[in-house]
């Protein structure tokens, strides 16, 4: 798949990150709220990619500590909860490591909180100590929508505004 540009944005994918990635820097400089940094993270990522579907945060629950609740997002209605123990996120969650599915529907305990996503990528966000506290999921309505450019920008740009 190619990264299609809409307007006069970059038309290379990795070049689109970069750019991105310094406008999102650039206007949380100085914001420490958490929620507010997730909710710029969401909007900016989401408008920058036409391909994004769903964009958004499950952060981990501090009462029930193994599950994602819903946190700030873009797009269609997401899933309240997501165990650990499920899912892409859950996967992401409990590895720690970033999930690449290319088809969502032959991931084993995919949870379809809209049947029209056909591809996800999922990472994980940690603080300055190391702690797990949100998983970034992006939907995408066609399969093999992500892949190693998507995963290391966005494990860079997680760990830019998350855990410096």
């Amino acid at each position: 798949m190619s990264y299609v540009a809409r307007d006069d944005r970059p038309a290379d994918k990795a070049e689109r990150y970069a750019e991105v990635e310094a406008e999102i820097l650039a206007v949380l400089d100085g914001e420490l709220n958490l929620t507010a940094r997730m909710a710029t993270v969401a909007s900016m990522l989401a408008d920058a990619f036409p391909v994004f579907f769903w964009t958004g945060f499950y952060v981990v629950d501090e009462v029930k500590t193994d599950e994602l609740v819903v946190g700030p997002y873009q797009g269609t209605l997401g899933c309240l909860r997501i165990p650990f123990a499920r899912g892409v996120c859950g996967a992401a969650a409990r590895t720690r490591q970033t999930q690449v599915v290319e088809d969502v529907h032959a991931f084993p305990g995919h949870i379809a909180c809209d049947s029209r996503s056909a591809s996800e990528i999922v990472v994980p966000v940690v603080d300055a100590s190391g702690a797990l506290i949100a998983v970034l999921d992006v939907d995408a309505t066609e399969k093999s929508a992500f892949d190693a450019v998507d995963a290391a920008a966005l494990e860079r740009l997680m760990a830019r505004v998350f855990a410096a």
